[in-house]
């Protein structure tokens, strides 16, 4: 885990020095590719950095425990604890931030909610799932655009899909996929029997933006006219392109 925080650490202050070379400056692509991965880099660092603060500030407060003078023995004795917690606070936020792997670190997320059995009332349950995702994006602040919807005449939703941006969204909604199950008296129940209604739920890490330079070298141009009858305007019009990819065929 330190290695990797290590690693991490390197890389961070590598991309800071790159932000300052004329050459990445003058590259606005390259510029583009290089901001948004110390970004992403940002965050962890700095709580990484805060890690290694405290380890140094708890080593000091332990030697001045030990030392002779009685008035630092007592102010590092009552300080000690409180860097500890801290220190365990910010080890227990690095680990969540980085053992999900890099999906865990994307800020877009799919999230697809789709009603299962029990009619319409399966269908006002999955409703319910969207306001309450909804409202808790909000509260997070992040964005959410619905992608496509199928809603019902009674107001739900036989499915819905959702787009949401933000700071941690897969990682704090990655385990919310699978079923869902609701018990309760439906809207559309007369009678007032306990129904039971199902819906699923799937979230998906959105593939990250990825800039592909094709080079005019690695492809090969076929131009096709139409043959037969027609004059000189069939011959001279290219009725067919073919691109080839000339490493793999394609």
């Amino acid at each position: 885990m330190r290695i990797l925080l290590e690693e991490k650490l390197s890389r961070f202050e590598e991309l800071e020095n790159q932000l300052l070379d004329q050459e990445v400056l003058a590259d606005p692509a390259r510029m583009s590719a290089v901001a948004r991965e110390h970004g992403t880099l940002a965050k962890v660092v700095t709580k990484y950095r805060r890690l290694k603060e405290l380890n140094a500030q708890i080593v000091d407060a332990m030697e001045m425990v030990e030392g002779s003078d009685p008035e630092l023995r007592e102010l590092a004795g009552a300080e000690l604890p409180e860097l500890k917690t801290e220190r365990e606070a910010c080890w227990n936020e690095l680990l969540d931030m980085t053992v999900g792997g890099e999906d865990a670190a994307r800020n877009r997320c799919i999230l697809e909610i789709r009603a299962g059995t029990g009619g319409d009332e399966a269908a006002l349950f999955a409703r319910d799932l969207y306001e309450m995702y909804k409202h808790y994006a909000e509260d997070n602040g992040w964005k959410v655009e619905i992608l496509g919807m199928n809603p019902t005449e009674l107001g739900g939703f036989k499915e819905i899909v959702l787009g949401l941006q933000g700071e941690g969204v897969f990682r704090h909604l990655e385990y919310e996929s699978g079923g869902h199950r609701v018990q309760r008296v439906p809207e559309t129940e007369a009678k007032g029997r306990i129904h039971t209604s199902a819906a699923t739920v799937a979230v998906m890490a959105e593939p990250e933006e990825v800039e592909i330079d094709i080079k005019l070298d690695d492809y090969r141009e076929d131009v096709f006219h139409a043959s037969g009858p027609g004059g000189q305007h069939v011959n001279k019009t290219a009725s067919a392109i073919r691109l080839t990819h000339l490493e793999t065929g394609i």
